[in-house]
């Protein structure tokens, strides 16, 4: 599940996701680091000349934030799906094989998610495999405790979910590397060449 959306401030409000690195928009390389998923989800706006076949959504109401949109896409994903990744359009450098070690990770350890942590100790909640069933459970216990999941923050959702913190330990870039700003996307255009 890749969310999409967003305002794009601190870029003038640029269509973010289909800004390119390295010749190929950031949606599409999200989208092939996970090219063996079943079903694939965007929630928010998809070009028409997107060139995998996804499903898409958005959240209702619209701007609702990440885990009002997270719901929404996990709304696509069938019961039967043991583990879905949830990761922002943003991540450019983003590999099948950083998605791996997560899955990895979540076959291997009892909690409920796996997501990186960076060398600050940030949490990377936007680069991540939960387990889906406990994710689905915690979406929900969260719209109950809130009445609403429209403007709930990924660290409230946190609250309901134990997550392994991976580290990245392989030479290059960091994989959870997002592009907030064009500074970012002139970085991560260096690291892709």
């Amino acid at each position: 599940m890749v969310l999409a959306g967003g305002a794009a401030r601190r870029m003038g409000g640029a269509d973010k996701p289909n800004l390119a690195v390295a010749g190929q928009p950031m949606l599409t390389r999200v989208l092939a680091a996970v090219h063996d998923a079943d079903p694939r989800v965007v929630v928010g706006r998809v070009p028409d000349d997107l060139p995998v076949p996804v499903h898409v959504t958005r959240e209702e109401p619209p701007g609702g934030g990440p885990v009002a949109a997270a719901a929404a896409g996990l709304a696509l994903v069938p019961e039967t799906i043991a583990f879905t990744a949830l990761l922002a359009a943003d991540l450019p450098l983003l590999t099948g094989e950083a998605i791996d070690v997560l899955r990895l990770t979540m076959e291997s350890a009892p909690m409920t998610g796996a997501v990186y942590r960076d060398a600050d100790g940030h949490l990377q909640m936007l680069c991540g495999v939960w387990r889906t069933k406990p994710l689905r459970e915690a979406l929900v216990r969260l719209a109950h405790d809130r009445g609403s999941l429209h403007g709930a923050s990924m660290r409230e959702l946190l609250s309901h979910l134990r997550v392994a913190e991976v580290s990245w330990r392989r030479p290059g870039p960091p994989p959870w590397f997002d592009c907030d700003t064009d500074d970012d996307l002139r970085t991560a255009e260096e690291w892709a060449r």
